[in-house]
């Protein structure tokens, strides 16, 4: 199965691909995002280690069982050939009404086909009160016209 765009990655390129993975993870569907990675793909989440599509799944509904209301916005910082990495942060709120932005930084490493082998993430929570949300399109893909990092001055 091939997943482009395909490394070796141009700033085009690396950009569609952050997107794309925007998008999959902000569907918050754990089966469709565990597709952009390889069978074996060896990840680092803040201090857990998963491995494998089938522990990518679980993990990510771990994840978004605890993390209501789900919003992400990934950035690309640099890239070369086969790696890129990318800045991110995403709101959510807990069962109890609190949210959060979580800050964070991702290397990605891809396979030829397009799919990625490594995924190390370092996440940071900060606690935020409604009022601070930057995020308030509807669940789902980030519109087109929506800021990014940059432009909300993340």
């Amino acid at each position: 199965m091939s997943r482009p765009p395909l490394p070796p990655f141009t700033a085009e390129t690396a950009a569609q691909k952050a997107r794309l993975a925007e998008d999959a993870w902000n569907s918050r569907d754990p089966e469709r995002v565990s597709l952009a990675y390889t069978e074996d793909s060896s990840w680092r989440n803040r201090a857990e280690f998963v491995s494998g599509r089938g522990e990518i799944v679980g993990f990510l509904k771990r994840k978004w069982a605890r993390e209501l209301d789900y919003r992400l916005i990934k950035e690309v910082w640099t890239w070369n050939e086969n790696r890129i990495a990318v800045r991110f942060a995403y709101e959510w709120r807990d069962d109890s009404g609190h949210w959060f932005r979580s800050y964070g930084n991702e290397n990605w490493e891809f396979d030829e086909a397009g799919l990625m082998r490594r995924r190390v993430a370092s996440i940071n929570d900060l606690p935020i009160t409604e009022s601070e949300r930057k995020y308030h399109w509807p669940l789902g893909r980030r519109p087109d016209d929506h800021p990014g990092l940059s432009e909300l001055g993340l």
